[in-house]
């Protein structure tokens, strides 16, 4: 390889992010989010590349990337890891003694199905399990497309099963187990806690904690879509490219989906009760909506990308007799990201049907911000202040 490949390639991320993305006033730091655009987007550039050269898949330079620097040792916490049916978990308890039985805190990374890992959220898994004396169990389940889905629905399943059924060799309160995560990773745990109220032999989950989760596939013209399209670091498109590869399939069609053609009339009127632009409060339309006109049905795209509309995808869509039963919840979304309505329709439902639930909106956030949480000057400060909300809101517990 030539030593001119590498700036070449930087400088083709550093132009498509200058040329593609828009950074509106008020997002957190935007120089040094641009920067770490420009990387992402070189390392996706570098992956197709290398991938049509026979080297190595698409998403490999992408998954070193995020995979991020591995934190050094720390003094205050033991740090065990372990294979349950083959997906690894590590699990993070204080070395001090507990006062009484500790809370149990699951943690589902994101990275879209099909990127992310333990090491990537090692420093927010530390920082959980000190800051609020608890043991976390971070669950690294297998990505797509190599594990198809929905496969990491059942590797997170089979990992929460095996902590509940294991609490006291861990000293954890079995009335005190939190399942969280952080967007797709948000998916899971929302699914999960579906999933654990037929399982009445099990402990009831005492809150799900959900960090700026991606909750639907039927509207991509929700508000937030549409504000935040080309928002780094996970533009519109890209939400629904990330399906495409999530399901093993090939991305065409994405504009079709886009504009809502994948979901048959009869589901966008059974449905429009919950996922509606109209149901956003207006204070999240003052930078813009526009109403999308009406698009017609298109059988073929939605056989191509049905997955996406079934309640595994698409939690928000469960039905109110099992809604009402979730536990308390603690919802964050950002400004500045595509998934922000998404949150605020869940937290809506949860509401409606009587659930508790805990807000905290990022003025300044966009999506994927707590990646960087950790790194000092590399981080960002609105990603410190999710942090602390969240973890005072796990200690009110």
């Amino acid at each position: 390889f030539s030593p001119v490949i590498i700036p070449v390639l930087l400088l083709a991320g550093v132009l498509y992010d200058l040329f593609n993305s828009e950074l509106p006033p008020g997002i957190d730091q935007p120089l040094k989010l641009r920067f770490f655009h420009s990387l992402m987007i070189t390392a996706m550039i570098s992956g197709k590349i290398l991938q049509k050269l026979g080297i190595c898949s698409d998403f490999s330079l992408l998954r070193i990337l995020l995979d991020g620097i591995p934190p050094c040792r720390d003094p205050k916490l033991l740090i065990k890891d372990l294979k349950v049916d083959e997906v690894p978990l590590r699990i993070y308890q204080p070395k001090w003694p507990p006062t009484g039985k500790r809370r149990g805190i699951l943690y589902f990374h994101g990275g879209a199905g099909t990127f992310g890992s333990i090491r990537a959220f090692e420093r927010i898994c530390r920082y959980i399990a000190k800051k609020c004396d608890s043991v976390v169990v971070s669950v690294g389940y297998r990505l797509a497309p190599e594990h198809p889905y929905p496969g990491q629905y059942f590797d997170c399943l089979n990992a929460t099963l095996y902590f509940m059924r294991n609490l006291e060799e861990y000293h954890v309160d079995p009335a005190l187990i939190i399942i969280s995560g952080d967007s797709c990773g948000a998916n899971f745990a929302t699914v999960i806690c579906q999933m654990l109220l037929n399982k009445r032999d099990l402990p009831k989950v005492r809150a799900q904690i959900l960090l700026y989760p991606g909750l639907q596939g039927l509207d991509f013209h929700l508000p937030s879509y549409q504000q935040n399209a080309s928002v780094p670091i996970l533009f519109r498109k890209l939400v629904i490219y990330f399906c495409f590869r999530y399901l093993n399939k090939e991305p065409s069609g994405l504009e079709d989906v886009l504009q809502g053609c994948h979901v048959p009339e009869s589901m966008k009127q059974k449905y429009k009760k919950w996922i509606s632009a109209d149901i956003i409060p207006d204070e999240f339309k003052i930078r813009g909506y526009i109403p999308q006109k009406s698009t017609s049905y298109k059988p073929e795209v939605h056989e191509k990308i049905k997955e996406i509309l079934g309640l595994t995808f698409s939690p928000l869509l469960a039905e109110d007799s099992i809604i009402s039963q979730l536990p308390e919840s603690y919802i964050v979304t950002c400004e500045f990201d595509v998934l922000r309505d998404d949150g605020l329709l869940y937290k809506k439902r949860l509401e409606d049907n009587g659930i508790r639930v805990t807000w905290y909106h990022s003025e300044s956030g966009f999506h994927g911000i707590l990646a960087f949480f950790g790194y000092g000057i590399f981080s960002f400060l609105s990603a410190k202040k999710i942090m602390d909300s969240t973890v005072n809101y796990i200690n009110s517990l």
